[in-house]
């Protein structure tokens, strides 16, 4: 693979921490010439430095992606600058915790802007650069949140399924192409700073579910795409638990994680209210890792995963007997 991404031409946006940020240091590390793009310049320049530590080619620009003329003008340079564009990721994304009416508005629109309009700036952006070569790689982050509803997380659940069924537009527009590609990428919970970043309404303390995954883990699949894309990609062996026991009791799930959040807000460390850094960048760098994942929960995690599937696939075979009697 290292050979075969040697000079391979990569933007990524949200590239200042998480995902973005590994995915950009994995790239580096292989070869590649990167373009990283993010709202916070002191972010960037941390993660160019472990870049070019990784002894890779990397530029970073300071852009807010939620500015469509921003994101042209980003892809515009980054074209002239690398000769044409072989990858593009988009993966930018903010989330706010809380109850839907206890959370301001604004907020909800800050994370619709940010997790979707953003996106679909930069697919306009640079799918007429993908048309004119004929080639090109569209990664759309997305995370199992496109499949299972996140209640305390009604806007960020708006946004992933609506950028799933964007991704399924644009993919069909594209049909006729065959080189150019639009890949999503599914993970599960994630070791970011993500959930320090986050708005939080919910009266409690924040924290990531035990067993989330290493940005790294992510990255690699999306390094991948670069020579062997696919239209879907699930990270994280619950995704595809999750997604399958969404659709035998699409309900149930959703109902099931209310009512543990309901507990755990009540339960949990008091937590002051914030709209954390939806509408400004974090001031001091903060990488690609969370730092709070454990193997061994992870392990546990997983096992329940599966208990919640076959659950639901007993309901739902309960409910189609049921049917068929009356």
């Amino acid at each position: 693979m290292s050979r075969s991404l040697s000079g391979k031409r990569i933007v990524i946006t949200g590239a200042s921490s998480g995902i973005g940020a590994a995915t950009a240091i994995a790239f580096t590390r292989l070869g590649a010439r990167v373009v990283i793009a993010a709202r916070g310049a002191a972010g960037l320049d941390d993660i160019a430095r472990r870049c070019r530590e990784a002894g890779g080619s990397v530029e970073t620009r300071v852009v807010d992606v939620t500015d469509a003329a921003a994101v042209t003008g980003l892809a515009a340079e980054a074209n002239a600058l690398l000769g044409g564009i072989d990858l593009w990721f988009s993966c930018v994304g903010v989330g706010v915790l809380g109850k839907y009416q206890d959370t301001p508005f604004a907020d909800h629109r800050r994370v619709i802007e940010a997790n979707l309009i953003s996106h679909m700036h930069e697919a306009h952006a640079v799918l007429p650069i993908f048309l004119a070569q004929d080639h090109g790689t569209w990664v759309n982050m997305i995370s199992i949140g496109g499949f299972v509803a996140t209640p305390y997380a009604a806007a960020y659940s708006a946004s992933k399924f609506a950028l799933r069924g964007f991704s399924e537009a644009l993919r069909a527009e594209l049909s006729k192409r065959p080189q150019i590609h639009v890949c999503d990428v599914y993970p599960t919970f994630v070791d970011t700073p993500a959930v320090e970043h986050a708005g939080n309404y919910t009266g409690a303390q924040l924290s990531l579910p035990p067993g989330s995954l290493p940005p790294e883990k992510v990255a690699r699949a999306v390094v991948r795409l670069a020579t062997h894309p696919r239209n879907s990609t699930f990270v994280g062996a619950p995704g595809i638990v999750m997604k399958m026991a969404q659709f035998a009791t699409p309900n149930l799930g959703p109902a099931i994680i209310n009512g543990f959040l309901d507990v755990w807000s009540r339960k949990a460390e008091p937590g002051a209210n914030t709209e954390g850094s939806l509408f400004a960048p974090p001031p001091v760098p903060s990488g690609p890792d969370g730092h709070t994942r454990s193997p061994a929960l992870r392990r546990k995690v997983t096992a329940g995963a599966i208990g919640v599937l076959a659950a639901s696939a007993a309901i739902a075979g309960s409910l189609v007997v049921a049917r068929r009697r009356k």
